[in-house]
């Protein structure tokens, strides 16, 4: 009983004393949660991802959210599903906020392609 308790507080005590590797140990569990789950594939392509790979290598595991917004918990495992880094890079262009303001140029290319289509015929 008393080792367990040194234990717990020794684990505690790392996340203030040396916060990198809480976070490096708090992602390895995440990442083997997600890949128990989901098993070895990529969500994207479906490809086998890489685990023996050093982070950030592009064939290498990366996490990333299912559904991102207001209501989305990007904590949550649920939300979560694993990809391959060079997989993952696509979807950051692809935010709410930025298809938002995106919106307006795409509208005007269209609205100009439309009229020199109708001056042509």
């Amino acid at each position: 009983m008393a080792a367990r308790t040194a234990g717990m507080a020794a684990r505690s005590l790392i996340r203030f004393l040396n916060p990198w590797k809480h976070r490096r140990e708090e992602l390895r569990l995440r990442v083997e949660a997600l890949r128990q789950r989901d098993g070895d594939a990529c969500r994207r392509c479906r490809r086998a991802i890489r685990f023996e790979l050093p982070p950030g290598h592009d064939l290498g595991p990366r996490i990333d959210e299912i559904s991102s917004g207001l209501d989305a918990d990007a904590d949550q495992l649920a939300n979560l599903c694993l990809t391959h880094g060079r997989c993952n890079v696509g979807a950051h262009d692809q935010t709410e906020a930025v298809l938002e303001r995106l919106r307006p140029q795409r509208e005007a290319e269209l609205f100009a392609k439309a009229r020199n289509g109708q001056r042509a015929a």
